[in-house]
């Protein structure tokens, strides 16, 4: 019989609740040791919790952390998922393991803060982000990092969250990506914060079906709107497409330009908002200069060692300032690719290294590399 049947069978002897019972029986590689702990675990999981309760949990699984067997995992998860008494730190562990395990306590857990949520955001897979775009209940802080990031599944998933927080703001940033962004059309049409604006500007790129659906939440005038359609579907023509005009090379943007996103990132920086989302959405948008200003603010870096990372001819400086900053290290090829199609292939063609660094020991490389004669 499996360890998951054994689970089932009736609760544990009661010396199985006992700590250092448990604790040795964690310790054991014995698979018969095994069982019972899985079944005192389950069983202590399932009684009314104490004060002592959740430090002997918290301690088990640090024991077990090197060799626990999933199943064991699984348990927990499941069993203290809904919990307010168990360890913070063995929510936030169990959080980060494989997403079968981390769903239900990403999804349920009260002791997972705003400060959990934007980590797993940050660091976590991109299952993980879609789980927490599902959590119930979200604050507007988390909603705001999920936009801001720009994930196309995560900011779907959380356009499908109906209890979530979201600002209008973010909302309309959500309403912009529709454009292309077709995942996110559907949900928007019917999410409940959805207001007449909103609206009126999702209308113009969804299909005769969403349209009726919207046409039925809102006094929609079909004259007005198609007209903005097809004026739409005119500048569409003239311009060659959506794409945004790069602002790096233009002469006549020159200060204004620089000065307009400075404000921006000073304005973000004072308001706690300015966050290593923006760097993907300056990208997205040609702003090469707020992309820039972005990466310094973010990082204490002045502008002229951003600008020596981004022209150098490696793209070692770069990485490390956006580690530095908090951008994924997975985020990073595709960000480079963004920022070479602005600069004319800079950084030039030299890689970088991966290496898993946390971001106080990015910047301080990033630092050396910079401001050493001849590093870059």
């Amino acid at each position: 019989m499996s360890a998951v049947v054994q689970m089932r069978s009736p609760a544990a002897p009661r010396d199985d609740f006992d700590a250092s019972t448990l604790l040795n029986l964690a310790r054991s590689r014995s698979p018969d040791d095994r069982q019972r702990l899985l079944l005192g675990v389950a069983a202590l999981c399932e009684s009314t919790p104490t004060a002592r309760a959740a430090p002997v949990l918290g301690d088990i699984f640090l024991a077990l952390t090197a060799q626990a067997e999933r199943e064991i995992r699984l348990v927990l998860a499941e069993r203290l998922a809904d919990a307010d008494w168990a360890p913070p730190a063995l929510i936030n562990m169990l959080a980060l393991d494989e997403i079968e395990i981390a769903r239900p306590v990403i999804t349920s857990s009260p002791l997972l803060k705003d400060a959990d949520l934007i980590r797993l955001l940050v660091d976590a897979t991109l299952e993980h982000q879609i789980a927490v775009a599902r959590r119930p209940g979200l604050s507007r802080s988390v909603t705001d990092v999920i936009v801001e990031r720009g994930e196309a599944v995560t900011m779907t998933a959380l356009a499908s969250n109906r209890t979530a927080d979201i600002s209008e703001a973010a909302l309309h940033r959500l309403v912009e990506e529709s454009r292309r962004l077709a995942g996110l059309r559907a949900p928007l049409s019917r999410h409940p914060r959805l207001n007449e604006a909103l609206a009126q500007e999702l209308y113009q790129w969804v299909g005769q079906a969403l349209r009726q659906s919207i046409g039925e939440r809102f006094r929609i005038d079909d004259r007005l709107l198609n007209g903005a359609v097809q004026d739409a579907s005119a500048a569409l023509a003239r311009n060659g497409g959506w794409r945004a005009v790069p602002i790096s090379g233009r002469k006549e943007d020159g200060g204004d330009r620089h000065e307009m996103e400075r404000r921006l990132v000073d304005k973000l920086q004072a308001a706690g908002q300015l966050r290593p989302g923006l760097l993907v959405r300056a990208l997205r948008e040609h702003r090469l200069v707020l992309f820039e200003q972005t990466l310094a603010a973010l990082g204490g870096f002045t502008s002229p060692q951003v600008h020596t990372a981004i022209r150098a001819p490696t793209a070692e400086p770069l990485y490390l300032a956006c580690i530095a900053v908090g951008v994924d290290r997975a985020v990073f090829p595709s960000l480079l690719v963004e920022v070479r199609k602005l600069t004319g292939g800079f950084p030039a063609d030299g890689g970088w290294t991966a290496t898993a660094l946390n971001a106080a020991s990015a910047s301080r490389a990033f630092l050396q590399m910079v401001e050493k004669p001849g590093s870059v």
